[in-house]
């Protein structure tokens, strides 16, 4: 009794064991995170049915300059399946015709060649479908710069038959400049914003019109970049997600007054002398830097995107997502500047998920500074210039983060910068490419750590997407190093040395806080308050705000005082020169589950700990 007790455990732990193990696998290889990728759309064939039936209302979207809105989509089948399913399909004409050309002659164009923007099984909210062959859909469109039809399908996701097509739908102007993102420049009185429309220079001139206490002062000219198919490195990106990303704009709005409140819209002249204006938004300058006043950071990383109209849902992709960026919405007048670090869209090729990620994340975004790092989902690409040889990017290789949003690295393909807020200094690592000891990068991570007046910035702050520090994630467990291979090898002195306070991660979807910690070993006891001088840096990864969540090793390092398998983000308030305050959200309520405080004088950060001692001299 007592074996066969003892077998079942032995098979259970066995079972979890391989689980974790795949889990960890898919993770690492960035396998099955992207619920486009689930549809063999290559291998559709026709199968237009005479009695089916798809209609779409309203035929004109955005009447009174809205851009997103509710679509209802109603269907007609008389041989209904409960695998039957719905994609959205922009631009509206979808059929090879609008097939790049084949090489090879003896390859056979595939009947639709282009993924739609996002699916729905009809069963998804009908369950009398399958006995009337009648229902109804409703989804949620974002202005995209095209129209729109829907197309459905037989045969579940593997072997698609297209039975119907709707009629086309479109916004009633589809080229409206939308969407924007806000990121401090290269100067702390800068401050860039970045929108997208369907307008090219030849059609229109792009600009910002903006001012101060709802005054408009002045114009600004913007800047105008897009990118052809031929600019991705692989598939899906070249292939079956390839969708033209139209034009993206990026004016500099210079020598602004501290803490300042502007106000902005974008515009458009077109060739006939005609003005296309987005509506009206409103942002607050940066502090200057060293500037004593209250100064409230977020950070997270691996958000993504979600559909509100519950589409693509495959396997329930990215459930936290929404609750973050909600919650984030919910707070925006308590929170200065974001940093996502990292994994943002998860589009993996699917280049129409970018605009889906910026329209859902415009409340923000336009609103306060929304700064991000380069992830494995953005950049690793084999054989291009990419420090891990993956296919995690889905052939976007860089090209899409560092064109859709602006940061202010001197070289956006290299995704390290620094940027001051207030009492902050931030150091941001490119972790896609070499951080080790001699790389440019390792060059730019010191500079950045060695040039910050700690007098008037105490509060200095390291982030990149992979672990380069300390994570009890169950992949980095079976590794036995808890870190990411070479991770802090390298930087760990540099931590220490210049005496980083906090260093933040993404990529393992959890939320795990550290000790002060330094070559392996705890040099602080205090858990929740830390006052003095604190001996070392405390690492935390923040990568729970949306994606599939990582599970944590079964064993609990001695250097670990907080692990959560949820999702949530950290948001950082410094009050003044003397005292910050660190806090962990979920994002399912908003609440504080994890917190520390930190009080300490400039002397403390002057203070000789082991290793960073600077040498000195009897010589008098």
């Amino acid at each position: 009794m007592n074996f066969k007790r003892n077998m079942i455990i032995t098979l259970l732990l066995l079972v979890a064991t391989l689980t974790c193990f795949v889990l960890g696998f898919a993770h690492a290889t960035g396998f099955g995170e992207q619920p486009l990728s689930k549809i063999a759309i290559h291998k559709t064939v026709v199968s237009l049915h005479t009695s089916a039936s798809v209609t779409a209302t309203p035929y004109i979207l955005g009447t009174k300059g809205e851009d997103t809105q509710w679509v209802t989509v109603d269907f007609d089948f008389p041989h209904p399946s409960v695998d039957d399913w719905v994609g959205v399909f922009s631009p509206a004409n979808f059929n090879s015709s609008t097939c790049p050309p084949v090489n090879d002659p003896k390859e056979q164009v595939p009947f639709i060649c282009s993924a739609p923007i996002k699916y729905k099984f009809v069963n998804y909210s009908n369950s009398h479908y399958i006995k009337t062959g009648k229902a109804s859909l409703r989804f949620q469109l974002i202005n995209q710069r095209a129209d729109f039809s829907f197309a459905l399908f037989s045969g579940g996701i593997s072997n698609p038959k297209l039975v119907a097509v709707s009629n086309f739908i479109t916004f009633a102007n589809p080229k409206a400049p939308l969407y924007p993102r806000l990121a401090q420049g290269k100067s702390w009185d800068e401050m860039t914003v970045t929108w997208t429309s369907g307008y090219g220079i030849n059609e229109a001139t792009p600009f910002m019109e903006w001012g101060s206490d709802g005054k408009t002062s002045g114009q600004s000219p913007a800047g105008t970049l897009t990118f052809d198919r031929n600019s991705m490195c692989g598939s899906p990106a070249q292939t079956v997600g390839w969708r033209d990303p139209g034009f993206i704009h990026t004016s500099f709005l210079k020598n602004l007054w501290p803490n300042l409140v502007y106000t902005y819209r974008l515009g458009h002249l077109l060739s006939n002398g005609s003005y296309i204006w987005s509506k009206k938004y409103s942002f607050k300058a940066s502090p200057y830097p060293g500037q004593d006043s209250l100064q409230r950071v977020v950070i997270f990383g691996d958000m993504g995107k979600a559909e509100r109209d519950g589409s693509n849902e495959y396997s329930n992709y990215q459930p936290g997502s929404l609750n973050t960026t909600d919650q984030l919405i919910k707070d925006l007048k308590n929170i200065d500047i974001v940093f996502h670090i990292g994994d943002i869209s998860y589009a993996n090729g699917y280049i129409s998920q970018w605009d889906q990620f910026t329209a859902q994340v415009e409340p923000i975004a336009s609103t306060v500074p929304y700064m991000i790092a380069s992830g494995n989902h953005e950049r690793d690409w084999p054989d291009t210039g990419s420090f891990y040889n993956t296919t995690d990017s889905g052939g976007e290789c860089g090209v899409l983060a560092e064109t859709m949003f602006y940061v202010p690295a001197e070289n956006r393909a290299k995704f390290w910068y620094a940027t001051d807020y207030g009492m902050f200094r931030f150091c941001i690592a490119d972790t896609e490419h070499d951080w080790r000891e001699g790389s440019e990068q390792y060059k730019f991570i010191e500079h950045c750590l060695a040039t910050v007046d700690r007098q008037k910035q105490p509060w200095l702050i390291f982030a990149a997407h992979r672990v380069l520090g300390y994570s009890s994630d169950f992949w980095y467990g079976l590794e036995g190093s808890f870190e990411e291979p070479m991770g802090r090898e390298s930087l760990q002195r540099l931590w220490q040395k210049y005496k980083v306070d906090i260093a933040f991660y993404g990529h393992v979807h959890n939320y795990e806080r550290t000790c002060p910690i330094y070559q392996n070993q705890c040099v602080n006891t205090e858990k929740s308050h830390y006052s003095g001088i604190v001996n070392g840096t405390i690492h935390v990864v923040v990568g729970g705000a949306g994606s599939h969540l990582s599970n944590f090793s079964q064993v609990t390092p001695k250097w670990s005082l907080y692990r959560d398998y949820d999702f949530g983000f950290v948001k950082l308030t410094a009050f003044n020169h003397s005292s910050l305050l660190f806090e962990y959200k979920k994002s399912s309520d908003g609440n504080v589950y994890d917190s520390f405080s930190v009080s300490r004088n400039y002397r403390d950060v002057l203070a000789c700990v082991h290793d960073s001692c600077e040498p000195t001299t009897l010589a008098s």
